[in-house]
């Protein structure tokens, strides 16, 4: 149990004494549960929530905690995350693994997607935030795939992490990206994203291309950058073959993903927790 003086029934310390409210020493067990505490008072209390360190704690039970507990840290973080108040929020690059892990296991195009590739985009304004995405097995290609499979809100996010990425050091994210096969969602994304994606996409496209980026990339180099981008898989001789597979590819993947997204509409689901949250 938790300690009942100058706490109230959430663990905030409600004295008088205490000045501005704070987040009390949570037992370890009991960290899980207190993360729909912080989620309920986000809305109201962002700023105090912020200050009193809370993020900390979050990103303990990020990395630790149960499912339900991890469910709950995300949510607390992205919706303190979006505070545009003083103090903002500051995460630490350890969140960024167990963001990796929820993402490559739920639905790309559900909520929780949407709230953990914010959070993901957040940490790809960093040195340290890029680091950690990198240096995760399959980061890049949890990006890739949220292009490809995801909701225009967590496209839109997924490929401003990469365009981060590409944008700090081109030299060094531009094969790792190319490696994870974007070229395909980030075509589909210049005709069907929004239009903040849209532009997005096409930036990427043009930092992706083999020669340095002078021009915003227009339609008509489209087809240049599919070829270009199997020049670099297959070499110049199979160059034309596997730019004509992409295309097609490319098309079908988009067919695939917009008959998968009717029949979920159409038909009654019980999804997995993560997958939609």
């Amino acid at each position: 149990m938790y300690q009942k003086q100058d706490q109230d029934s959430h663990g905030w310390c409600c004295s008088s004494s205490c000045g501005t409210p704070q987040i009390s020493k949570w037992q370890s067990e009991r960290i899980s549960s207190c993360c729909g505490s912080v989620i309920v008072i986000c809305a109201s209390n962002k700023p105090t929530i912020v200050a009193s360190g809370a993020a900390l704690l979050l990103v303990q039970v990020l990395c630790s905690g149960s499912v339900q507990g991890r469910v709950d840290a995300v949510t607390a973080l992205y919706n303190l995350s979006t505070c545009d108040e003083e103090p903002k929020l500051v995460l630490d690059a350890k969140a960024v693994p167990p963001l990796i892990d929820l993402l490559k296991e739920c639905k790309k195009y559900s909520k929780f997607a949407e709230k953990t590739t914010f959070l993901l985009e957040i940490f790809s304004g960093s040195d340290e935030g890029r680091s950690a995405i990198t240096n995760v097995n399959g980061g890049i290609l949890a990006l890739v795939e949220t292009v490809e499979d995801g909701s225009s809100i967590s496209m839109s996010h997924a490929v401003g992490a990469l365009l981060s990425l590409c944008q700090s050091s081109r030299d060094k994210y531009r094969d790792l990206i190319l490696k994870e096969g974007a070229i395909p969602g980030l075509l589909r994304l210049t005709a069907e994203g929004t239009p903040i994606a849209q532009d997005r996409a096409r930036t990427l496209l043009d930092l992706l291309r083999n020669s340095c980026p002078e021009k915003s990339l227009t339609s008509s180099e489209l087809e240049r950058i599919v070829y270009d981008f199997a020049a670099h898989v297959d070499g110049s001789d199979k160059a034309a073959e596997t730019a004509k597979r992409l295309l097609q590819d490319m098309v079908q993947k988009s067919m695939e993903v917009s008959l998968s997204r009717i029949k979920i509409r159409t038909s009654p689901s019980t999804p997995a927790m993560v997958q939609s949250t």
